[in-house]
């Protein structure tokens, strides 16, 4: 039978074969769909990408307050979009390496403060125009500028001057950094005509797709540039991500066939989801972690005994168990895991401890009025039920935690970065650098727990400057250590990132970086024939 099912796969690759006709054959062989399924999928995966077709896309956390500005995006879905009709100076891999986009090649002087990066020619923004060096130099301008509101503004704190220099993008640091190209290729940074200055949420990129209808909160259709510079991207002709908060629609959603391919698949229907016909569940482990942030700027939690006895108050264990069910593992209430470089496995691991918390809270001096915790469905994969094990924990330490359920639309508006105590997540970054310059520098726009400290800001810029792997993981040790013990984030878990593919698409492959490959599947897979 294996010869048969050889031939038959080689008919596929070789596109002599439809899947209905493969699956038919299989069937007959006496193989059942799911297997027959994962062998159409090899078999068509290696025949290669497949050009035309609307590729839907379903994501989570998306809202009618979402915009096309790059700078402002917050959440999954707004990041998809900007992904799919724009381009970055250079993308993260996921190896881990640095990918050049706008620019072709990356130079460093060797103290690493002078940076060039040499602009790729011929690559078009959908208005028709060229994109120049003079475009790049005024898209890291927007988003430096103090006055703005981007997201990236921390991680461009340490640029002492930029230049456009012919086709050349030239960066002056105050102090050596080797991992800017890392900076720059945040998705907040996508190069936009004059930087996106006159429209910044007009949505107009230099991507593999042009805006066709942006309905926040409801859908967003994409057509293919037609002279997109790269062959091996923008392989459907068109592609629509449909908003769907809800898990359970969500699921139904790539079930029915409605969409082709989904994030934020939860953890406990994964395996279950994974058994069902022409379906793929896909997993992949990172720096994604959810969390509970706390303002210390803000009463009660300005109160570092109360953000202990928070932080003893949470049983991770369980909350692993229970909501990760094996996609993910412990947290440790600082952002750093082991998928980082540099990563110091000897701080210890904080457990749950009701008689700490207990003592931490009489200390606070609490006046034992409720705590809310804001929450939605949407802040991450089992946030409601993640608070409700937290309440109960906490309870059992004698503290008043009080959850407070929110819609889903809106949250990152009005909830997240907003209010004083709330459930979230982040992706995580590629290096610490980043993800420590993005939330936690005092300076940064999306520090949501408003930690704000000068020395930990100059640790951060040490860190930076130092060249010996070793003092520099010492300093990133001590920056992990100082939030554990004194930050505003409580971090049970760290996620794996769960996708749910149909096996009509072609292309996908795992990337730690962020859900559906790093929110590019749209313009890397395909629909097979």
């Amino acid at each position: 039978m294996q010869d048969q099912l050889d031939h038959l796969s080689r008919s596929v690759t070789a596109g002599k074969m439809t899947r209905r006709e493969f699956m038919g054959k299989a069937a007959a062989l006496g193989v059942s769909a799911v297997v027959a399924g994962n062998l159409y999928s090899t078999a068509a995966d290696a025949a290669g990408p497949v050009r035309g077709g609307l590729l839907k896309v379903g994501r989570g956390g998306g809202g009618s307050t979402d915009t096309l500005d790059p700078a402002t995006v917050a959440s999954e879905l707004p990041i998809t979009n900007v992904t799919t009709f724009g381009e970055r100076l250079v993308e993260t891999s996921a190896e881990g390496t640095i990918d050049p986009r706008i620019a072709e090649s990356v130079e460093s002087s060797a103290d690493a403060k002078t940076w060039t990066f040499k602009i790729r020619k011929g690559v078009e923004f959908h208005n028709g125009k060229t994109v120049t060096a003079e475009d790049v130099l005024r898209t890291m301008e927007r988003h430096s500028n103090e006055d703005s509101k981007s997201g990236a503004l921390g991680l461009l704190r340490g640029i002492e001057s930029m230049k456009a220099d012919g086709d050349n993008f030239i960066v002056n640091l105050a102090t050596g950094n080797a991992d800017l190209p890392y900076l720059l290729s945040d998705y907040h940074l996508v190069i936009q005509p004059d930087g996106g200055f006159d429209s910044p949420a007009a949505g107009i990129g230099a991507g593999a797709y042009e805006v066709v209808a942006d309905e926040p909160g409801v859908r967003h259709q994409f057509k293919k540039f037609a002279n997109y510079w790269d062959d091996n991207r923008g392989f459907a002709d068109e592609v629509e991500t449909i908003v769907l908060n809800d898990a359970t629609a969500r699921t139904a959603a790539l079930q029915s066939g409605q969409v082709h391919m989904i994030d934020r698949v939860e953890p406990k229907i994964a395996k279950l989801l994974d058994r069902a016909p022409n379906l793929h569940v896909k997993n992949v482990a990172g720096p994604g972690h959810y969390v509970f942030v706390m303002h210390v700027d803000t009463a009660p939690f300005n109160e570092n005994e109360l953000r202990l006895a928070l932080k003893y108050a949470i049983n991770r264990q369980e909350m692993v168990d229970k909501i990760l069910r094996g996609y993910g593992g412990l947290g440790n209430d600082m952002p750093i895991n082991a998928a980082y470089p540099l990563f110091d496995d000897s701080i210890p691991q904080r457990t749950y401890d009701v008689a700490k918390a207990a003592e931490h809270y009489k200390k606070s001096g609490h006046d034992g009025s409720p705590i809310i915790l804001r929450v939605a469905d949407g802040a991450f994969p089992g946030a409601v039920d993640a608070a409700a094990l937290f309440q109960q924990s906490a309870q059992a330490a004698g503290i008043p935690l009080e959850i407070k359920r929110e819609p889903n639309d809106g949250y990152w508006s009005e909830v997240w970065n907003a209010q004083p105590f709330c459930a979230s997540y982040w992706s995580g970054r590629p290096v610490q650098d980043q993800m420590y310059s993005t939330a936690y520098l005092s300076s940064a726009d999306w520090n949501d727990t408003r930690w704000k400290r000068e020395s930990f800001d100059a640790q951060i810029l040490a860190a930076r400057a130092e060249v010996d792997p070793a003092k520099r993981k010492e300093i990133y040790s001590q920056l992990g250590r100082t939030l554990r013990d004194e930050g505003g984030v409580i971090c049970p878990m760290f996620n794996d990132f769960v996708d749910a593919i149909s096996d009509k698409v072609g292309g996908y492959a795992v990337d730690p970086n962020s859900p559906l490959m790093n929110n590019a599947a749209q313009i890397k897979c395909w629909l097979k024939a």
